[in-house]
């Protein structure tokens, strides 16, 4: 009767629904918002990868954990502390550039600035692919250099911080007027998210790709560079040549037409959609690697 009694009791235990206090869900509210703040932050860097990365170790090391699998347990325990500490030096950009941010911003500005355009089916406007593509070839025509990254789903928070801002829709006069020679805003990068230029004059890192055609300049090896940190797309008109190429995932296409960068822009446009409509491009695009 006894271990009846016990046995009611620890069933009882079990299912006891804990009381929840006042403090208790505001404590919840306090981590939920950190936790959001910290993947808003971390989506908004190139460490983005880096943390599906971490992402894909941790599943591997609970499915290690299911199946006893010891010696890899061993050797992922052994391997934690160097790991913290590599990740320290690995997100040490990231990690200074989110205190700096909580010592500038007050918590209210934080608590209204949520992205509500997430949820939104396209990146740009039919409107703004038009704007581009006449822009880009007016430029090309006239071999006017320009370097033009659109984000895609990584915003280029870091690269856009050393330009000039701007807040602008495109238009493709403006665009013209950017890259003019001699004007202010000419050299550099400018950055386009959604319908806007975000930023001008931005600075952006260069590949180190050995492969990579002597011939090719400065902007090019930008344009392969950002490609390799993130999946923007970045288009590049040559100044001495006047053609136009495309940098995106480490690879760069070359002498695109109008039509192939306004079908490459609308495989973009809409999320979720990009790597099937790549595939059309595939027979028509010249990869650097095909010029070396």
């Amino acid at each position: 009767m006894e271990s009846v009694t016990s046995f009611f009791k620890r069933i009882q235990q079990l299912f006891e629904i804990p009381r929840f206090t006042f403090i208790d869900f505001v404590e919840v509210l306090i981590i939920a918002f950190l936790v959001y703040q910290i993947v808003r932050f971390v989506r908004s860097t190139r460490a983005w990868n880096l943390f599906k990365g971490i992402a894909v170790v941790l599943v591997f090391a609970l499915f290690a954990a299911i199946f006893r699998m010891n010696t890899i347990l061993w050797l992922l325990a052994k391997g934690f502390n160097v790991g913290i500490i590599a990740l320290v030096i690995v997100f040490q950009p990231e990690l200074r550039n989110v205190l700096e941010r909580l010592g500038r911003k007050n918590f209210l500005a934080i608590l209204t600035n949520i992205d509500w355009q997430r949820g939104t089916t396209k990146r740009f406007s039919d409107k703004t692919i038009n704007e581009l593509v006449r822009a880009v070839f007016d430029m090309a025509e006239d071999k006017t250099g320009a370097l033009i990254v659109v984000e895609r789903d990584t915003q280029l928070v870091e690269y856009t911080r050393t330009g000039i801002d701007m807040d602008s829709l495109i238009s493709s006069q403006l665009l013209l007027n950017i890259f003019e020679h001699n004007t202010p805003l000419h050299d550099g990068a400018i950055v386009v998210r959604g319908d806007r230029i975000v930023s001008a004059t931005c600075y952006l890192p260069l590949s180190d790709n050995l492969s990579i055609n002597k011939d090719l300049g400065t902007r090019h090896r930008a344009a392969l560079g950002v490609s390799e940190v993130s999946d923007a797309l970045t288009i590049v008109v040559s100044e001495e040549t006047g053609v136009v190429s495309v940098a995106e995932n480490g690879r760069l296409s070359r002498e695109l037409t109008p039509e192939s960068l306004k079908e490459l822009l609308k495989g973009m446009q809409n999320k979720g959609t990009e790597d099937d409509k790549m595939s059309i491009f595939k027979g028509r695009r010249k990869s650097v690697e095909e010029k070396n």
